[in-house]
């Protein structure tokens, strides 16, 4: 019996592939996931970040928080591999004194279940509720996506945004004024 695609689970390569290559992208039911090997785990996560659909293909990991946590290289969101937590850091004002520290967001990415076997990775897709993650998947997500790209390439080149200019200079030194 093949374990192809037994019991909803899918191939999805070689384990010894993935710990030399520590990332790859494939495409499982027309949804695009990410798998990560690392200090000798696998991960799977839908490939593209929940807030703005960047590819998280080349994001760092880091431990925040004791859990480890892929940054999106856009715009610095930080994703636990495990859970799919979106993660922040605020003041915690019920702490005296309040001080800064990490907070959960929830599940905000979708990850998924891969299971070794005899040497290969095979990959069961999460279909728990709807995440925020699965706004940018499939077809619909790849245009989503690539408006969203767009959208911020034109607003960076019409010049949105806030710029810093001086103005009003005095004996007593320069002044700072906010322009739109």
């Amino acid at each position: 019996m093949s374990l192809e695609e037994t019991d909803d689970l899918h191939f999805v390569g070689k384990a010894e592939d993935l710990v030399l290559s520590k990332r790859s992208v494939v495409t499982v039911e027309g949804r695009d996931v990410l798998l990560i090997h690392h200090q000798g785990e696998f991960y799977a996560l839908d490939c593209y970040c929940y807030h703005a659909g960047t590819s998280l293909e080349t994001g760092d990991i880091e431990e925040l928080n004791s859990k480890l946590c892929i940054i999106c290289p856009k715009h610095k969101y930080k994703i636990s591999l495990s859970e799919g937590e979106g993660l922040y850091r605020a003041r915690d004002t019920s702490l005296t004194p309040p001080r800064v520290r990490w907070f959960s967001k929830g599940p905000k990415q979708r990850v998924h279940q891969l299971s070794l076997i005899q040497g290969a990775l095979y990959l069961r897709l999460s279909s728990r509720g709807r995440l925020e993650s699965d706004y940018y998947q499939g077809e619909r997500g790849k245009v989503e996506r690539e408006k969203a790209e767009r959208a911020e390439d034109t607003g960076a080149e019409e010049g949105r945004g806030w710029s810093w200019s001086r103005s009003n200079e005095t004996e007593e030194g320069a002044g700072l004024e906010l322009e739109p």
